[in-house]
């Protein structure tokens, strides 16, 4: 049986607490041991992005939750996307790769541009936002303005019912939880919920994703990547079919034109690592 699958991006505007966010979901999904020395803001690998706090390129990861009482897990693919306008056309690929999105809003300023900017191609493509309130232990801040303005603001992109009828959470990604009642942040035995509102949110709200498993192999490149002993790394998104270590397959360019590619090895993503695998197919979605 393939593992239960969800393809999710995170949006937010530049210092709105998205990477601080992702650590946490790290963390708590058990990515990492309870004895390990993490860095904060894992996935701004990039010194430039360090240095500036932002993320520039986009990356993959994926976490494996099992719900309480339950024992089968469920594998969450996200996507860290660039918040800056002048990235948009990597925007447009991740939104294209990933079938909902965390819609990250900071309880005092509010969405900014750069949320609207991102927000607007994920309507677009028709997927459904979780909007999430974060940092309510700010100093000043208003988390019902802050929702109100999402509000509006979706309006203002013309969102559909379906898009209107969104999930609310609040809470702090650099605190570590996410709960569905504003009065609940303040309730310290509520807080120890951690993120499992959220995943639970984005198991019952993100659809799974869909591929023809009998169709001819069908690869969406998001990124390119090159290694010194493999060559051209290609990751993407599978949109049907399946293909092996070994086979031949063809890159479409723009002009129509085909240019024939052995696949050599083949990659999925386990949490911020990659795991060698031998076949490619639509029970394994984020890969390399």
């Amino acid at each position: 049986m393939p593992i239960p699958i969800r393809n999710i991006a995170i949006i937010a505007h530049v210092d709105h607490g998205k990477t601080s966010l992702v650590d946490q979901i790290l963390r708590q999904a058990g990515v990492f041991r309870s004895n390990q020395a993490l860095v904060d803001c894992v996935m701004d690998s990039m010194d430039l992005e360090r240095e500036k706090g932002i993320t520039i390129k986009a990356k993959n990861l994926s976490v494996n939750w099992t719900p309480p009482g339950s024992a089968e897990s469920l594998l969450i693919n996200i996507v860290d996307t660039p918040g800056h306008a002048d990235f948009g056309g990597e925007v447009e690929r991740i939104m294209r790769m990933v079938d909902g999105v965390l819609l990250l809003v900071d309880a005092y300023e509010g969405p900014q541009a750069q949320t609207k900017f991102v927000l607007k191609k994920a309507l677009a493509q028709g997927l459904r936002p979780i909007v999430l309130i974060n940092k309510v232990d700010r100093e000043h801040a208003d988390p019902h303005h802050a929702l109100d303005q999402v509000f509006g603001l979706f309006i203002a992109l013309h969102a559909t019912d379906v898009q209107l009828d969104f999930t609310t959470l609040y809470g702090s990604g650099r605190a570590g939880f996410m709960l569905p009642h504003l009065e609940d942040c303040a309730d310290e035995s509520k807080r120890k919920l951690g993120l499992q509102p959220l995943f639970e949110a984005i198991v019952s709200h993100v659809p799974p994703p869909q591929a023809d498993e009998n169709g001819p192999f069908q690869f969406l490149i998001c990124n390119l990547g090159y290694d010194d002993h493999l060559g051209r790394i290609a990751y993407g998104k599978i949109m049907s079919g399946h293909s092996r270590v070994g086979e031949t397959a063809y890159v479409v360019h723009k002009d129509g034109s085909r240019e024939a590619a052995k696949l050599t090895t083949c990659f999925s993503f386990a949490g911020l690592t990659q795991k060698r695998i031998e076949e490619i197919q639509k029970s394994v979605r984020e890969l390399a």
